[in-house]
């Protein structure tokens, strides 16, 4: 038989070498193989692989106390045992060997500590039963000794391992502490392993028992038999001495039954009256969950009832109106002194009528009688508050205008113009500013009815104002009427084109100076007085016009004291929903004022029509300061303005556009025609009058004047063919030396000093040629047949052609140049007697000499070139001989 590893030193050393350093020593060590099971299939072996390990029990003395381990070792890489897990003994409950392993080698230990009990601990396999037993009471007597307990042994018979134990005397090495503290070995025998196994299966007092009667029996090794026979005709006996003393006993267990009877009834009756006191109880515990029940319900409801009152106290404060307020709403004065007490009044009505809205009431409330009444009964305090303030502020708005209009001195007077000055009807409007707007947050439809009792009380004081300013502001301007037919035949309308007119314009600006500001500014006022909800407004008397801060008094301060509109909200672009009412509230509040405009501009035209261009300039910079919305009908009439400014313009440019036009109907035209050089000085008159955007207008009136003059022109001419270029050479002429100051520096005139250039020049080349053609006809002719047989045959041939032979050159070259002084001296004469102009005469005589030479010099090298033998006078001679002249 092999030796067994627990009595293996070297594995011992190696086990206490793996557990220096801990303080325990080891008491057994033992080669194992350690595989995993799975519940329930514990006898399924070999279906892991075995590790080798190897178990070792220690024990740790700690003064009088000890404690076990069971170390599990590990052989790491090197096969140096080190500790893998280690257990505690105290806590071993239970020895299991695996009863489905034929050798009955395999076992596991069962601890109570394991955190996880549903995971199957680890079983282990030993070479043999021998190593398996003597693992096991080694640990059974380490448990006995040091812990007093032992675990569940379960799996094998504990009596076959006391004769185990008997046969086979294991020497188990235990240590103990001396005096000195130093361990000493003990020896186990095997008696005393079997004693501790005995003890285990009967106790002291059996065991004396059972020695007691087998002395009582004098029998031998061999009569067992014989010994178990008697036993069981002993035990009969026995047996039957209890059944008769049983019988022996009747009428005593009849008197215990009669008195268990007794008892079982007396219980019986316990049990009946329990009952009953238990049903009063269960009734009395009912009684009680009611009364509690309802003292539960009575104290929610004191509570509910307490929490209902205390809101209603609030809606009753809510629903409840001060009588000072309702005074004032239903007859309180709306004196300036009573002011602040109405607002306070509208605040608190406004304020209330919300608090009765679901949003800001608890729906709950909305339905209920007392609410309704109480929001019936604050529209009505609403309504006859607006009807009452509505009729108050039409006919407070009326007085003002009435009062203003019945004294004289706020307006212009004979000899005295007069500003419109508002500022004491804004201050006294401004005092109910505030009003207005409560008004619109209480009604927003009464706004309207009083918007148009605002504009219509306040268009009579404007109309009446700008009425009376513009009749004295014609009255008081002395200036002589310039005449209306400028380019007319006759030559007196001319006499007083220089009077200086500038007065009618400079009235016409001061009309828009004193007005247009008071227009702009009235509509701001109204705009924020009337509570319209518009974009940011440009500021009071921002016109445009930069007289403005020359001519104002100062009294430009149109903040009403209240809240502006939001300029954050209203971002440039936005359209407000109320701005096409506005509008048409400034429609009303300005219409009609513009005929007094019109009147000033009528008598502006009749005074001087070249004053539109100036009361042109002057309205379109005006009109292009105006930004705001709110002076939307400012642009209107300052556009209506330009409008019929620019209608009286293009007026008098038809009458004066109908005066070139009858000169075509009058008698032969000689000479510069009338209307040309007092175009010229119609057009300086013009130049000196423009102002701004002005340019245009004027620009095209040039453009009809100077298309009419030439059409005319043309028409003229044309009425006698024979004078039509001195005609148009001599006008054109004069068109281009009467403006030629003037087209250097305006571009349209410019363009038209050209038009007439190329026509000038037109004229004259058509004017010379007739001239040079009438003297020398024949020479010309002659020259034309050349140049005409020269596209077909060759120079050589042409003196061949019938009336081209020499013989006739020489009559033609005698007829023509025989005296050629003289013929050049008519030339001259006939040009002077059809020019009325003697300016152009030096002019034309040159372009005629330059025209005449060429044409000469060109038939002199065509005769050079078909008659070579001919002499013919050279361009030379007869350059000399027009020098000469």
């Amino acid at each position: 038989m092999a030796k067994s590893s627990a009595d293996d030193d070297e594995l011992r050393r190696a086990c206490e070498a793996g557990i220096e350093g801990t303080k325990q020593s080891i008491v057994m060590s033992i080669r194992v193989a350690k595989s995993r099971g799975v519940w329930g299939k514990s006898g399924k072996l070999g279906r892991q692989m075995a590790k080798p390990r190897v178990l070792a029990l220690s024990v740790k003395s700690k003064g009088q106390r000890k404690k076990a381990f069971l170390r599990v070792m590990k052989y790491s890489s090197g096969g140096v045992l080190e500790p893998a897990k280690m257990y505690k003994l105290k806590h071993l409950s239970k020895v299991e060997v695996i009863t489905n392993d034929p050798s009955g080698c395999t076992f596991t230990l069962g601890f109570d500590n394991l955190r996880s009990q549903s995971v199957a601990p680890p079983q282990w396999t030993m070479r043999n039963t021998d190593d398996r037993n003597r693992l096991l009471v080694c640990i059974l007597n380490i448990c006995k000794d040091v812990l007093g307990k032992l675990p569940k042994v379960v799996g094998i018979d504990i009596v076959e391992m006391a004769l185990w134990a008997k046969d086979n005397t294991p020497v188990v090495t235990t240590q103990r502490n001396t005096e000195d503290g130093e361990p000493v070995a003990e020896t186990v025998s095997e008696r005393d392993l079997k004693v501790t196994v005995e003890k285990e299966l009967v106790s002291q007092a059996e065991e004396e028992d059972m020695e007691a009667l087998l002395g009582t029996y004098v029998m031998g090794i061999g009569e067992a038999e014989a010994f178990s026979e008697r036993l069981k005709r002993e035990l009969q006996a026995l047996e039957a001495a209890n059944v008769h003393a049983i019988l022996e006993s009747e009428p005593l267990v009849d008197e215990v039954l009669n008195g268990l009877e007794a008892a079982t009834n007396i219980v019986d009756d316990m049990d009946e009256w329990l009952g009953i006191f238990n049903v009063k109880l269960r009734h009395m515990r009912e009684d009680i969950e009611s009364i509690e029940t309802r003292n539960n319900k009575l104290e929610m409801q004191s509570v509910n009832n307490k929490a209902l009152i205390e809101e209603l106290d609030k809606v009753i404060e809510r629903l409840r109106v001060p009588s000072e307020y309702a005074a004032s709403l239903t007859g309180g004065s709306f004196d300036e002194a009573d002011m602040l007490q109405n607002i306070e009044a509208c605040e608190w009505l406004a304020k209330a009528l919300r608090g009765l809205e679901v949003p800001n009431l608890d729906p709950i409330y909305a339905n209920m009688r007392a609410v309704k009444e109480k929001r019936a009964e604050l529209e009505k305090l609403k309504a006859t508050f607006v009807r009452r303030a509505s009729e108050f502020l039409r006919n407070y708005f009326a007085s003002l205008v009435d009062f203003m209009i019945s004294d004289k001195s706020y307006f212009s007077q004979r000899g005295q113009l007069k500003r419109p000055d508002h500022a004491d009807l804004r201050y006294k409007c401004r005092t109910y500013a505030r009003l207005l707007q409560h008004l619109k947050g209480l009604d927003k439809n009464c706004l309207g009815p009083l918007r148009k009792a605002y504009c219509s009380s306040l268009n009579l004081l404007l109309r009446r104002e700008a009425r009376e300013f513009a009749n004295e502001l014609r009255a008081s301007t002395k200036v002589s009427r310039n005449p209306t037919v400028w380019l007319e035949g006759s030559t007196g309308s001319s006499q007083n084109a220089n009077t200086d007119t500038s007065a009618v314009s400079d009235a016409y600006a001061k009309m828009l100076t004193i007005f247009i500001p008071l227009l702009v500014d009235e509509s701001s006022f109204f705009a924020h007085f009337m509570c319209f909800e518009v974009p940011a407004l440009a500021p009071p008397g921002g016109s445009g016009n930069d007289k403005k801060s020359n001519n104002d008094d100062g009294n430009d301060d149109d903040d009403l004291g209240i809240l502006d509109i939001d300029e954050t909200d209203k971002k440039p672009g936005k359209t407000s929903p109320d701005l096409t009412a506005l509008n048409e509230s400034l429609q009303d509040l300005l219409d009609g004022i513009q005929e007094d405009f019109y009147a000033v501009v009528d008598w502006a035209y009749k005074i001087d029509p070249l004053r539109c261009i100036s009361m042109h300039g002057i309205t379109e910079r005006y009109l292009s300061g105006q930004k705001a919305d709110a002076a939307g009908f400012v642009r209107l009439l300052l556009g209506d303005l330009e409008s019929r400014v620019s209608m009286q313009f293009s007026r008098f440019v038809d009458e004066a556009c109908h005066q070139i036009e009858r000169n075509e109907r009058n008698v032969r035209q000689m000479g510069v025609l009338p209307y040309i050089p007092r175009f010229a000085a119609l057009a300086t008159r013009m130049e000196q009058y423009i102002q701004g955007q002005s340019r245009d207008l004027v620009d095209q009136a040039y453009t009809k004047f100077v298309s009419i003059m030439f059409v005319t022109l043309e028409k003229i001419a044309q009425q006698d063919p024979k004078y039509a270029d001195i005609l148009l050479l001599e006008n054109y002429a004069a068109f281009q030396n009467s403006l030629y100051d003037l087209a250097n520096v305006v571009p349209t005139l410019a363009k038209f000093y050209h038009q007439a250039s190329e026509a000038y020049e037109q004229a004259c080349t058509r004017h010379i040629s007739m001239i040079i053609y009438y003297q020398f006809e024949r020479l010309f002719q002659f020259a034309k047949k050349i140049e005409d047989f020269m596209y077909t045959i060759t120079p050589e041939e042409i003196p061949f052609q019938l009336g081209l032979s020499k013989m006739e050159l020489r009559k033609m070259l005698k007829s023509s140049l025989s005296g050629v002084d003289k013929s050049i001296a008519a030339m001259y004469k006939k040009l002077q007697k059809n020019l009325a102009s003697d300016e152009l005469l030096p002019s034309l005589w040159d372009k005629c000499k330059k025209e005449f030479l060429d044409k000469y010099e060109c038939f002199v090298q065509l005769v050079a070139k078909v008659y070579p033998s001919e002499n013919v006078p050279g361009v030379t001679e007869m350059r000399g001989l027009l020098a000469s002249m």
